[in-house]
């Protein structure tokens, strides 16, 4: 399944390429201290990229604050669950 995904994002990523340059128009960017004259595809590929980054660290950082705290729960759960005897013996062996 993992390898459907890649080849479907990877099918996408090359679509958007052959695209983007058949589009090159300039046109002005005013963004907010100045603006400039870009091709169209230039300018399209950059703000996708800026906004996946952008998500990339916003999940990751999610995703790291989640698997922390799943850590210090398990610590938690390990320090307030009684041992049994049975565990004991399996230890010991």
């Amino acid at each position: 399944m993992k390898i459907i995904k890649i080849v479907i994002v990877l099918a996408l990523f090359l679509i958007a390429l052959a695209l983007g340059s058949q589009n090159q128009a300039v046109v002005t960017f005013n963004y907010l201290l100045a603006q400039g004259d870009f091709h169209l595809s230039t300018l399209l590929g950059v703000v996708f990229v800026t906004g996946f980054a952008i998500a990339w660290i916003i999940f990751g950082s999610l995703h790291l604050k989640s698997q922390l705290q799943v850590r210090k729960l398990n610590k938690q759960l390990k320090k307030l669950t009684p041992v049994t005897s049975t565990e004991v013996e399996q230890s010991k062996a």
